[in-house]
Parts: C-alpha cells; sequence; structure tokens
C-alpha cells in the first residue's frame, strides 16, 4: 500500500528558517554556507551511497571538521539516508509528487512487497517447466533410454545449478538493477564481456520467444485444430501462423506490458495444473493402466489412420482384406501383391501404456537412435533401413536424425529461465535473501520433476509410444495427455497456455534488456533502442526484437531452434560463473556477498560444464556464438564507449601485471629481449600544449607499439601551486599522444628546477623490472642565441646522468622536420656511422623504424671509418658477415679518414669557441654582479613584507633595481664594445700556441667527420650518428656543445645515439 510522506520545515533552535524550508540567503551569506543539495545531479555508479548531501546542520557542532564536510558527510546524517533510501520496481517511476493546496510537498512511495516463493520461487518454476517438457520429453526419453535421458537430465541441472550458485553470489554482492544477467556480468567482468554476453543473451531470450510461438503452433496444428492447416507442408503452415501468432504478440506487449502481468498467474496455474496431472495419471497406471492401444506391423509402429488392426476380417464366413492390406498390397483384393515385410510379420495390438507395474522399464533403459527416415520399431535393426519417408505406407518415421548430442541440445532450453529472480530484484522485499533462496529451491524442485519424469515415463510407456513424437500412433493425441488423468485436453490446453504466456514474457523481457545494453552507451549503434514511449515501453528495442523472432520463426522447427537458443543461454551462464571465480580469485575488497555457499572451485566445475555442453550439443553452433560473441567484443573494445565499472578483468589485469612485474625483477631482461623501453622527455610551452609532437611521432614509428613507452615532462615551481596546471599539461600530453598515434604513460612533475626534475624522471620514472632503458630527447636548437644558459646546461646533465644510469640516450636534431605517422617516405636511405661500438644500439634502431609504415621503403646503409693502419677492404668483409650473422639487410661501405694536419680553418673555429665561452663567462659574471648588487641596494632603500622580498629574490627570474641613466649608458657602451670585439676575432690572426690543444683536436675530429658525414649522407632521410660523452669537467661544457653542434653542421635530420653499457643485439637465435 502507497505510504504518503510530507516534507514539513525544521527549526534547529539556532536559525530559523523561512516559509519553505531553507535557511534564507542572508544566513547563507554571513555565515559562508553553500545551499541545500538541489537534488538535480545524476548520481553515478561509483557512488557508494545513494544520498543527499546536505548537513549543514552539522557544522557548529563540529567545527574542528567543517572543512571536510563540503566534501564528506557526518555520519548521523549518512544514516539517515540510507534509512530512507528504498529499491523501487525497476521501470516504474521512482517517486510520484504531488502538490497539495497548502503548498506542502508530499511523496507517495511504493515500495516493493513480493517475498521469495512469489518473487522469485513461481516465476523460475514456471520459467523452467515449458515447451520441452510437454512436447519432446517423452521422445528424448524414448530416443535416449532412462540412463541416457538421466545423464542428459543431470548434467543440464548441475550446470545451472553451479550457475545458480555463482549468479547467487554476484547478485548479493550489492544492488542489481535493471538488466538481470547483463548487469552482473558486466559490472564484473567489464564492458566489452557484458556487452557481449549481454547481446548473447538477448538473442537468447529472443530465440527461446520464437521456440514458445513454435511449441504453441505446434500444439494448436497438431492438436487443437489439425484441420486449420492451410498448406501440404507442416513447415509452411508453422511459419505462416507462427508470424500472426507474433504479431498478435507483439500487439499485446506494445500495448502494454501490466496485461501480460495480469495473465501471469493464470499461465503459470496452468503449467501447475499439468504437472499434477501428469503425476495423477502416473499414479492411476499403477492401479488400472489406461487401454490405450498401439497397432504393430512385427516390431513396427503403424500410425492410425482410421483403419482395424488386422489384415483381414471375416464377415459372414466370408473374408474380406482391410483397409490396412490395402495399404501394403496392389489392390483391395486378396490375391493382390504384397510388401514382403507384411506378408512374413503379423499385425497385432499393444497397450501403449502397460503401467508402472508392468516392467517395460527394463526395455526402456537404452537408448534407439536413427537416421532421418528411419522406422519407429521395437528394436532397431542390425542392417541398413530402407528410407521410407517417400513411401505410401503408414509407418511411424523419424523426422530428423537422432543421437545424444543433439538430445542433449534440443533438451538444455528446458532447464534454462534461472535469471526470472534476479530480473526482478527491484521487485522484491529482501533481493539479497530472496534470490539465492528462490533460485536455488526452484531448480531443485524442477531437477526432481524432470529427474522423475525420465523415469516414470520409461517405466510406464511402451518406447515405440515414446518415439512417437507427435502422437501419429494414437490418432494425433501427445502421448503425455494419453497419460495424463483424467483428460488428454489438460496437457493441451495447459501447455498451449503455457507456451503462449512463455512467449509473452520473453517478448517483454528481451526488449527490456536490450534496452539496457542501450542505455549504458557501451554499443554506439543501439543507442536508438535506448529510447522508449511516454510509458516506459521500449518500441524500438520491441520493433528489433520482432523481427529477430521471426528469423527464429521461419526456421519452423523446435528441434531447429533449440540448439541456437542453448548456445546463447549456455554461454551466458558460462561468463556468470568466471565472473564469480575471477572475483573470489582475486579477493577483491568489494567482493562480499552476503550468500557465503560458493567457492571459486564450483563456479569453474560449472564454467566448464557450461563449455562441454556447448559444444557436445552442437559444435558448430557453440562455433557460430564465440564468434558472434568475439566480434561484439572487438567492436566494444574500438569503438564503445570508456566505462569504469571496477570489474574483475580489470583487477584480473592488475594482479598479472603485478605477477610479471615481480617476474622481471628476478634476473634483467637477456640480450634478445632487449628492445627500447624508451622515456620521452618533452618540453611545454607557456600554453601546456607540447612543443615538439613529431617526438610522439617518432617514438610510435621507434616502437611500433611494442614495449613500453613514458612521456614525461616537467613543470617548474612547486605541486600546491601548480598542481592544477599539471593536471592539465598531462591532459594535453594525451590528447597529443592520442593524435600522433602514440600508446604509453604520460605524467607531469612540479620540481623547484628542471634539472632536478628531469633527474628525478631519469631515476624514478617506470616500476620494478617495467624501467626504461632509453631516453628519447629534442636537440636545444638556438642554444647559442639563448639569453638563458640553463636550456644547455639542462641538456648536457642529462646526457651525464643517462650515462651514469647506465640507459641509452637518442637525441633528435631538428625533431620538427622528421615525418609524420601519415608520411610514406618513397625510395631513401637510413644512413648510421658507426664510429665506435655502442652495443648495436645503432644497428638495431634503423631496423625497428623499418618495421613501421613510414621507413618501410627505405634502405639502410652502414659507414664505418678506417685509419691509415686499417685495412678497408677488409674491414667492408667482416662488417657484412656480421651483419650477415645479424640477419639485418644493408649496404656498407668503408670511409678511409688519414690524419692530416689540422687546418687552419679548425683553429679558427677553436679560437672562436673559446673567446665566446670567455666572453659569455664575463657576461655571466658582470650580471651576477648586477643582480646582487641592486638586491643589495633595494635592501637597503626599501622595506617590503617578507613575501614581497621572496618574490624579489635572485633565484626568481624577475629582478626590480633601481638604475640611474649615467649607469645604465655606462653599462649598455661596455656591452657593445665587448660585441664588437667578438666581430673583431673573425677578422684577425690568432696566436695558435695559446690554444687548449684538446680543444683543437677535438675541433679537428669534429670537423672531418662532419666532412665526410655531409659529403655521404646529405640526401640521407635520416642520419644516426655515434654521440661522443660529456666532459669530466663542467668547465668544458660549451665546447661540448659546439662540438656535437659542427658535427651536425649541414645535416638536417639527425638521430645522435649514445649506448647504455650492455649488448643489445646478438648473433644467436
Amino acid at each position: 500500500m502507497p505510504t504518503n510522506f510530507t516534507v514539513v520545515p525544521v527549526e534547529d533552535g539556532t536559525s530559523s528558517p523561512d516559509y519553505d524550508g531553507r535557511i534564507s540567503a542572508e544566513d547563507n551569506k554571513s555565515s559562508g554556507l553553500p545551499g541545500p543539495y538541489s537534488g538535480d545531479e545524476t548520481r553515478g555508479e561509483d557512488s557508494p551511497f545513494i544520498s543527499d548531501r546536505d548537513w549543514s546542520s552539522d557544522r557548529k557542532n563540529m567545527a574542528l571538521f567543517e572543512e571536510e564536510m563540503d566534501s564528506t558527510p557526518m555520519v548521523s546524517s549518512l544514516l539517515n539516508k540510507l534509512a530512507n533510501y528504498t529499491n523501487l520496481t525497476q521501470g516504474v517511476a521512482d517517486h510520484e509528487e504531488a502538490e497539495s493546496e497548502d503548498g506542502i510537498k508530499r511523496v507517495t512511495v511504493k515500495g516493493p512487497q513480493m517475498g521469495t516463493f512469489i518473487g522469485v520461487y513461481l516465476p523460475c518454476v514456471q520459467s523452467i517447466l515449458g515447451v520441452i517438457l510437454f512436447l519432446r520429453l517423452t521422445w528424448i526419453v524414448g530416443t535416449a533410454g532412462i540412463m541416457g535421458s538421466f545423464a542428459m537430465v543431470f548434467m543440464c541441472c548441475a550446470c545451472t545449478l553451479l550457475t545458480a550458485i555463482s549468479m547467487s553470489a554476484i547478485a548479493t554482492n550489492g544492488m542489481v538493477p535493471a538488466g538481470g544477467s547483463y548487469y552482473m556480468i558486466s559490472r564484473a567482468l567489464g564492458p566489452e564481456f557484458g556487452g557481449a554476453v549481454g547481446l548473447c543473451f538477448y538473442l537468447g531470450t529472443t530465440f527461446a520467444g520464437s521456440l514458445y510461438i513454435l511449441g504453441t503452433i505446434e500444439i494448436f496444428l497438431m492438436y487443437i485444430m489439425p484441420n486449420a492447416e492451410v498448406f501440404e507442408t507442416r513447415e509452411h503452415n508453422m511459419r505462416l501462423y507462427g508470424t500472426c501468432c507474433l504479431a498478435s504478440m507483439v500487439l499485446v506487449v506494445f500495448v502494454g506490458v501490466k496485461y501480460v502481468n495480469k495473465l501471469a498467474l493464470v499461465f503459470l496455474s496452468c503449467v501447475i495444473l499439468s504437472i499434477m496431472a501428469i503425476y495423477a495419471g502416473v499414479i492411476r497406471t499403477a492401479i488400472q493402466p489406461p487401454d490405450v492401444q498401439i497397432c504393430m506391423l512385427g516390431d513396427r509402429l503403424l500410425g492410425n489412420q482410421n483403419f482395424k488392426c488386422v489384415k483381414t476380417e471375416v464377415i459372414d464366413n466370408i473374408t474380406y482384406p482391410t483397409k490396412l492390406r490395402e495399404l501394403f498390397c496392389d489392390g483391395p483384393f486378396l490375391n493382390a501383391t504384397c510388401d514382403e515385410y507384411f506378408i512374413q510379420n503379423n499385425v497385432t495390438e499393444m497397450k501403449g501404456i502397460p503401467g508402472l507395474l508392468s516392467g517395460v522399464i527394463s526395455h526402456n533403459l537404452w537408448g534407439n537412435y536413427g537416421p532421418f527416415g528411419s522406422l519407429v520399431e521395437m528394436r532397431q535393426q542390425s542392417e541398413a533401413l530402407q528410407d521410407y519417408s517417400n513411401v505410401n505406407r503408414p509407418y511411424v518415421l523419424n523426422d530428423i536424425t537422432t543421437y545424444f548430442t543433439l538430445m542433449v541440445g534440443i533438451f538444455f532450453p528446458s532447464v534454462t529461465g534461472i535469471m526470472a529472480g534476479s530480473n526482478r530484484s527491484g521487485d522484491l522485499r529482501d533481493p539479497q535473501r530472496s534470490i539465492p533462496t528462490g533460485t536455488i529451491l526452484a531448480i531443485i524442485t524442477t531437477s526432481i520433476t524432470y529427474m522423475s519424469f525420465v523415469v516414470l515415463f520409461g517405466a510406464c510407456i511402451e518406447g515405440v509410444l515414446l518415439r512417437d513424437k507427435f502422437g501419429y500412433s494414437v490418432n494425433r493425441i501427445p502421448v503425455l495427455g494419453i497419460l495424463a488423468w483424467p483428460s488428454p485436453w489438460i496437457i493441451v490446453i495447459g501447455s498451449f497456455f503455457s507456451c503462449c504466456g512463455a512467449g509473452l514474457q520473453s517478448l517483454t523481457g528481451a526488449p527490456r534488456l536490450l534496452q539496457a545494453i542501450a542505455h549504458d552507451g557501451i554499443v554506439p549503434f543501439l543507442q536508438v533502442f535506448g529510447h522508449s514511449k511516454f510509458n516506459g515501453e521500449p518500441t524500438w528495442a520491441l520493433l528489433l526484437t520482432a523481427v529477430i523472432c521471426e528469423i527464429g520463426v521461419l526456421i519452423a522447427s523446435i528441434d531447429a531452434v533449440a540448439p541456437i537458443l542453448s548456445m546463447f543461454f549456455l554461454m551466458c551462464y558460462l561468463f556468470v560463473n568466471l565472473a564469480c571465480a575471477i572475483q573470489t580469485l582475486l579477493g577483491t575488497p568489494n567482493w562480499r556477498p552476503r550468500f557465503k555457499f560458493y567457492h571459486w572451485s564450483l563456479s569453474f566445475l560449472g564454467m566448464s560444464l557450461c563449455l562441454a555442453l556447448m559444444f557436445v550439443s552442437s559444435w558448430y553452433h557453440a562455433l557460430i556464438a564465440v564468434v558472434i560473441a568475439g566480434c561484439i567484443y572487438k567492436y566494444i573494445e574500438y569503438r564503445g564507449a570508456e566505462k569504469e565499472w571496477g570489474d574483475g578483468i580489470r583487477g584480473l589485469s592488475l594482479n598479472a601485471a603485478r605477477y610479471a612485474l615481480l617476474k622481471l625483477e628476478e634476473a634483467p631482461p637477456h640480450t634478445k629481449n632487449w628492445r627500447p623501453q624508451l622515456l620521452v622527455l618533452l618540453s611545454l610551452d607557456s600554453d601546456l600544449a607540447v612543443k615538439h609532437p613529431r617526438l610522439l611521432s617518432f617514438t610510435s614509428q621507434l616502437k611500433a607499439g611494442k614495449g613500453l613507452t613514458i612521456i614525461c615532462s616537467v613543470l617548474q615551481g612547486t605541486y600546491m601551486l601548480r598542481g592544477t596546471e599539471a593536471k592539465r599539461a598531462e591532459r594535453s600530453m594525451k590528447t597529443s599522444m592520442a593524435v600522433e598515434k602514440t600508446k604509453g604513460f604520460c605524467h607531469v612533475v612540479v620540481c623547484s628546477n628542471l634539472r632536478d626534475g628531469f633527474s628525478n624522471l631519469i631515476q624514478s620514472a617506470g616500476l620494478g623490472g617495467m624501467k626504461h632503458n632509453t631516453v628519447l630527447i629534442a636537440w636545444p636548437n638556438n642554444w647559442r642565441q639563448a639569453e638563458d644558459t640553463l636550456t644547455w646546461k639542462n641538456f648536457i646533465e642529462t646526457v651525464r646522468e643517462t650515462t651514469a644510469a647506465h640507459q641509452a640516450l637518442l637525441v633528435a636534431k631538428n625533431i620538427d622536420h622528421f615525418p609524420s605517422n601519415a608520411e610514406r617516405l618513397a625510395e631513401g636511405t637510413i644512413d648510421v656511422w658507426w664510429i665506435v661500438h655502442d652495443g648495436g644500439l645503432l644497428m638495431l634502431l634503423p631496423f625497428l623504424l623499418r618495421q613501421h609504415k613510414v621507413w618501410k621503403k627505405c634502405k639502410m646503409r652502414i659507414f664505418t671509418v678506417a685509419h691509415l693502419d686499417d685495412n678497408s677492404i677488409q674491414m667492408k668483409n667482416d662488417l657484412q658477415v656480421f651483419l650477415y650473422q645479424l640477419r639485418l639487410d644493408a649496404e656498407v661501405e668503408v670511409v678511409e679518414m688519414h690524419e692530416r694536419d689540422i687546418s687552419a680553418f679548425t683553429y679558427e673555429k677553436t679560437l672562436v669557441m673559446e673567446q665566446r665561452c670567455l666572453l659569455l663567462k664575463q657576461m655571466q659574471l658582470s650580471r651576477t654582479e648586477r643582480e646582487r648588487e641592486g638586491h643589495v641596494f633595494h635592501q637597503r632603500g626599501t622595506k617590503t613584507p617578507a613575501r614581497h622580498r621572496e618574490r624579489n629574490s635572485p633565484a626568481s627570474d624577475q629582478v626590480h633595481m633601481t638604475w640611474t641613466k649615467d649607469k645604465l649608458a655606462t653599462e649598455r657602451n661596455r656591452l657593445r664594445e665587448a660585441s664588437a670585439g667578438v666581430k673583431d676575432l673573425f677578422s684577425m690572426k690568432p696566436e695558435w700556441e695559446n690554444l687548449n690543444q684538446s680543444n683543437v683536436r677535438r675541433m679537428h675530429t669534429a670537423v672531418k667527420l662532419n666532412e665526410a658525414v655531409v659529403n655521404k649522407s646529405q640526401g640521407a632521410h635520416l642520419v644516426l650518428l655515434n654521440m661522443p660523452g660529456p666532459p669530466k669537467n663542467k668547465d668544458g661544457d660549451e665546447n661540448y656543445m659546439e662540438f656535437l653542434e659542427v658535427l651536425m653542421e649541414g645535416l638536417d635530420q639527425v638521430l645522435l645515439v649514445r649506448g647504455g653499457g650492455r649488448e643489445v643485439i646478438t648473433i644467436y637465435s
């Protein structure tokens, strides 16, 4: 009964609320409290509770926690909200609000009232006991035998029982809203598995509707109105009447599901009455077996076509041929030629139902299978049987080829329907208690029913009558109808309405399941099916369901539709068991089901049994179902919306990653497993955008999606002040990575200075054994013109720290000129200048680049340098052999560089370099003195707050100083004279003997090597060079930058490579 709640103002004694129950705006403004929660926000699934945030009254007594109250509730407020929460009926509006005349809002809440028996047990029993029981179980028992049928029923019921145990654990681990099994699987295994299995379950439910409709029409045409057939073939009649029945059912569901719910009790009553009638008939056979005679010709069963079961009859002492004889002979005469089997065997009548105590059970223990068109006989003949399907004889024939695995596929739909209780969790008073209890009791009840029926049918009915699928031998009366008491019409009418009700339930549930999948947004093309009309009916989903259901109806055979239905349900049950097993094995903290009688081994056994039944019943149907689910999985993974539901697959990935990381820690990687695990150090502009996006392109080309890639950058400052900017920078980097198709991880750190930030990243990036072994950075272009020397100093420190960390270093010059991922380089070369052995990294990098489609057409050339004492011919041969052993295709060339006298050009460049270094040191020293002088003057002449003094400290980028006009003019003249002195150096002849001879030799090497590289590789798409190490003495840092600049002068796209001190390529397999 609905309960009315009245929302009235409550005074707390400290502030008087206005007439509408809210604190006045002036009180809010003076107290600084935010306004009350509006309730308009959508509560997501990630919210642990469903409650409003209005706990401002707690602030005065809990002032110590007032800052936390904006984001976390007090316990008293939380418990109050939870106490008022109600889980309402699904598909119905949660609250019906009405305004009374006095302006007070009244909320009507309709709480769930159903218990275990009404809400779970009876719906499950009604869903499980259905069309297969009434139309096929006797035929299955007669064909497979009591032993085979019992084993079949036991396997199928054990599968559903184990699945129910797993489902009970999942269903009691929190609320299960609309979607039922789809919701359980998707939230336990993730959107990909959930969407794939959810759609398979939807298809299974839809084809179940087809099965029930075909069962309804079979009962109607075979037993109720046989004269209503329009076509000669049974299949065409099934298609015609099935389509009409489907249209009428869709119309009923479209008008309103409430009519279906009102008829549910009627349909359930039909099932129960039919079951009771069967048991009553079995008991009657023990007392007085029914007088049901079947006609046999030898061992062969004859269909009753209104003839007497004798060959001849005597009337007035005259023998006349019967109608039966005419069917087996050429004419209506006693001397007509007759069928040989008809002549050799007698025609006899025998009881079709000899009774429970007759001992017929011994004859029905084992199976009696036969091919299509074979005769229904007492015993299977050893010789090959003739095909009698086109012979005009009154034999009862097998309409399909029968074997045990087919029987399993046909029977399994009779044990489905165990999800009926979990799908109604919103209608239950206590779903966490009702779902396990009701579902398991329903399965036990129906399993006992099926097993008892298998034994009782085999003990009461002759085997040939059991194998008469459509009751041809007993005037087209169902075999169960003959057994039932008091009338066969109880079974006929009961099974008819049972199939009608089950079909309506399927057409009601399937569209809502599709609507739940569409609402989650994980399958983009299903978005349209999430819409519904004004009363909540999913119209478009219902239309799609009707179309798919029509496909099943056009198959026009229960025996053909049942295995398809079995595949989809078995796949759904398989993943329910998998979900429970994974959650149990992972030991997720949120895995706390109230149902305690489960174990991962039971779930694993149920999963294995489902998989076995899939391939046992029909391996090709199983493959089709797996392919459909796999395609849906890959589609959702590729195009579906990203969802984070805390699923078990993600937890499994975390556990697998942890295990793999621990294994990687046990030993360093072997040379054969070495690949560049990149740490890419990016620079960001003032807008926190990536300065060199082509660095990301080159990363993806070098990695080709393999291995580890960490994209990092550093912001200068403190995390408290720039934490938000760091998050925004990460989002910007992720966007750039997506555009450049770079797969990896990105991270932005905030540090007091860039040098320490890069140092920390080089030392600590990665986790455990999954750490980077190679650092990729861009060459600092225009470092000579930069006013701040920190750019190139940080670069050199990065080189030193990667060397100290035994990590490889890649430096890309003119990275903005490198090809993008969309480009396709035509015929060209990647030139490798192998000066010193660095572990083979120089030769490995071009091989990796050529795996990418951008560099695929480029050829690899390797140049090495020969000195005066080297045999260049032998070097070339040795290098070719070495490359052959390394399985690398490359052209080899040896460049001879003889020792020559150092040229004047080299001395000139060395002199300019040293003079420039000296000048810059003087200018830096002068600048430092000016900053110090201005800082002292500022401290003495002004009195500023401490915070202002910190902002104007020498460590800051901006220094505010007070200069006089004369002092400023003197400083400008001094700088102008210094610049003029630099210009004069180019025209004067230096004193060469005063130069540092080490610098002269290094410059000589850089100049000569640059000449050779430019001469050979100026037109190459990419040039790889050994990168010399930095000087140990930091005074020569700028000279080192000059050497590298000279080395790369005249080249466009250059990659400097410095090995990490270990071999990275091997000739062994």
